[in-house]
């Protein structure tokens, strides 16, 4: 099978790295991808939303499968851009179409899906600039912290979590005026859930579907889970308190209505469906929908999967998803994030990185980074991911923290309490 697979993080190497150890994979290919996807595949120099671009690359070299790794090729509707043309009718596509992409795309359709199918979630109410004040209004009859989502697509920086109502009228105002460009032209407000976050994953082709292996990512920059919002500081995988108890209410309750749901609105959707949750008591929540894998959970969840993902992805062709058996490694596997200097916030790039060549029984997927004659140089502000084994979170996660103290570059920083309160 010829594989070509979008994106450039961490999730994609993931992926590659998975994909790469498939008997059935003959060439995989990787746009634009890293240093790390480099080392298991074909790097690319596609930019992910030159739909024009991807379809010659696709003709050119024969492509079976296309693996979506991002939402923004996506949410722009790659998948109907391709499957438009008659010689992509038996493209295989891991991600679907631009409708069903809005359970991610937009937080409001997202809303209205889930109080149409009653499924958990929190109550909320949705503004533009039109109605300002009529949403400043709005949080002064709510209990703090409150919630403000931009509607759209913002980088995993849309969502602020706010003490004071005054902050959050401002930022409202400022948000309703571009804060976050074209994402913020529409705002949700919810109500906070109080409890713990997890995430659980599946991969979804029209009614069939696989539930793979849950996480729990932390997405604050600092110690405790305290400062800015980030794309993820670290993750692991099983989380001790999604049993089974727990697990068959979120299937029951979460899963089967959102599969259910888009079956009945006429969605027909293929490819990964994350399902960000929260367990508020005892009862599991929605907070958002992604339409892919989430980053750093994929680092986490594919490593702990035993099938060849290949396989699974051939069963989206003869109808037999869910006829799939599951199987993953018992143990607790932890990933930790190294980031930039200033991350979230502004950052250098182009730091000489040391100590990847280290013996290791860890992963290192790479998420910022890239090849310079013999040198890897940072990228992004999220650089590396370092996923290890254990027999439970201590022993993986200090496995992780001693390869993330001996890989060196700049200004590097990571969450040495990742898995701390569990």
């Amino acid at each position: 099978m010829n594989i070509l697979l979008l994106g450039s993080g961490g999730r994609e190497h993931t992926l590659a790295w998975k994909m790469s150890q498939s008997p059935k994979c003959a060439h995989l290919y990787i746009a634009p991808g890293n240093a790390g996807t480099d080392q298991v595949g074909i790097n690319v120099d596609l930019n992910v939303l030159d739909f024009e671009g991807i379809a010659q690359f696709i003709s050119d070299k024969q492509i079976d499968t296309l693996v979506v790794g991002p939402e923004a090729p996506l949410v722009e509707g790659i998948y109907d851009f391709l499957k438009a043309r008659e010689t992509f009718k038996d493209l295989l596509i891991i991600g679907p179409n631009a409708e069903a992409s809005q359970l991610e795309g937009s937080k409001a359709f997202s809303k209205v899906f889930m109080e149409k199918y009653n499924i958990p979630t929190a109550a909320y109410r949705e503004f533009t600039a039109a109605n300002l004040a009529e949403g400043q209004a709005y949080i002064d009859t709510l209990t703090p912290p409150i919630v403000l989502k931009a509607d759209g697509l913002a980088a995993g920086k849309g969502v602020l979590i706010l003490n004071d109502p005054a902050e959050a009228k401002a930022e409202l105002a400022q948000m309703l005026d571009g804060k976050f460009g074209s994402a913020s032209e529409k705002v949700v407000i919810e109500d906070f859930l109080d409890g713990i976050e997890f995430s659980v994953f599946a991969l979804v082709n029209g009614a069939d579907y696989a539930v793979l292996p849950e996480a729990k990512d932390y997405k604050r920059i600092g110690e405790g889970d305290t400062g800015l919002n980030t794309g993820g500081m670290g993750a692991i995988s099983p989380v001790p308190f999604v049993d089974k108890a727990l697990m068959q209410k979120v299937s029951a309750e979460i899963i089967e209505p959102t599969i259910q749901g888009l079956q009945k609105d006429g969605i027909h959707y293929t490819g990964f469906i994350f399902f960000g949750l929260i367990q508020v008591g005892d009862q599991p929540m929605v907070i958002e929908y992604n339409c892919r894998m989430g980053d750093p959970e994929t680092e986490v969840v594919i490593p702990r999967l035993k099938n060849d993902l290949i396989d699974l992805f051939s069963a989206f062709k003869d109808g037999t998803l869910s006829e799939q058996h599951i199987e993953f490694d018992p143990r607790t596997a932890s990933t930790v994030m190294l980031v930039s200097g200033g991350y979230p916030e502004a950052y250098e790039k182009g730091k000489t990185m040391s100590g990847l060549d280290l013996k290791t029984d860890s992963v290192l997927f790479h998420a910022g980074t890239k090849a310079q004659g013999d040198e890897v140089l940072t990228n992004g502000g999220r650089v590396l991911a370092i996923t290890s084994f254990g027999t439970d979170i201590s022993a993986a996660v200090n496995q992780s923290m001693d390869m993330a103290n001996k890989i060196n570059f700049e200004g590097k920083y990571f969450r040495s309490d990742i898995g701390f309160d569990l």
